[in-house]
């Protein structure tokens, strides 16, 4: 079936993914380039604010934004009937556009993998929802930064890939 035959429900299907995909990347970006370069000019007071309130709403976001886009996405490759040929990158079907739009999604469900088995589980010992000694607070709190950052470097050539697959003539 191609994309022309789902009618609206493809097109309600790609603004999901698009809105999914910029509340995660949106998240993913106030993270690295706002939140973490500002805690330390925090007044230390005032920090437990941070970590209890808005941290965990934002991850909130974060976490389901990345579960809707990987959702949206792949059932818009499906319906594009792409599917196969994107998680196969392409190779045997000569197709650029698959094999772009492959690099993507293997490169975004890197990211989810990140986001829900890395920096969750460690964001949880942060924020004390899964109990944690201060050691381990720590180890926790580097190894979710890690995985953030390499999220967002991944984002960039992801977010290339997507618009590549779309716009390649």
């Amino acid at each position: 079936m191609e994309l022309a035959d789902y009618g609206w429900w493809a097109q309600a299907v790609r603004w999901a993914h698009i809105g999914s995909g910029i509340m995660w990347i949106g998240h993913l970006w106030y993270f690295n380039f706002t939140q973490t370069p500002t805690m330390p000019k925090i007044p230390t007071e005032l920090r437990p604010a941070v970590v209890r309130f808005i941290l965990p709403e934002a991850l909130f976001w974060f976490r389901w934004g990345a579960m809707f886009t990987l959702v949206f996405g792949l059932i818009l490759a499906y319906m594009n009937g792409y599917l196969i040929d994107a998680i196969k990158l392409g190779i045997g079907s000569n197709n650029h556009k698959f094999t772009a739009i492959g690099f993507g999604m293997w490169f975004g469900a890197i990211m989810w993998f990140n986001v829900w088995f890395i920096i969750m589980p460690n964001q949880n010992k942060v924020m004390g929802v899964t109990p944690a000694t201060p050691d381990e607070i720590n180890a926790a709190r580097r190894t979710a930064g890690l995985a953030s950052r390499i999220n967002t470097l991944l984002s960039i050539p992801m977010l290339y890939c997507m618009v590549f697959a779309a716009h390649y003539y």
